[in-house]
């Protein structure tokens, strides 16, 4: 798992770098910086979780158990929760 963060990490700061050259002001930059690092984070967060819920129920028979279900939930919550407000702060580097 640690692994996979460090990936996922390493690979946003390569797209923060990709997306840095693509603005024109230094503001809109930083937005845009700091909506990927709120998406990074956000996801990495949420695929702790989702581990989690794998991990409540490891037997693969196509029923989840309850514990599993509310892991899943919680994992999509902060997913959408980190992609909405990252996609607030991509628009808002946009109109800068």
């Amino acid at each position: 798992m640690k692994t996979f963060v460090k990936g996922a990490m390493l690979a946003s700061i390569a797209a923060v770098g990709l997306s840095l050259a693509a603005c024109d002001s230094k503001p809109a930059n930083q937005e845009e910086a700091a909506a990927d690092a709120v998406r990074s984070t956000t996801d990495a967060k949420a695929d702790a979780v989702a581990s989690q819920a794998d991990a409540a129920d490891p037997v693969t028979d196509g029923k989840d158990t309850a514990a599993e279900k509310s892991l899943d939930a919680k994992s999509d919550a902060i997913r959408a929760s980190g992609d909405a407000k990252a996609d607030a702060m991509d628009a808002k580097a946009k109109k800068m």
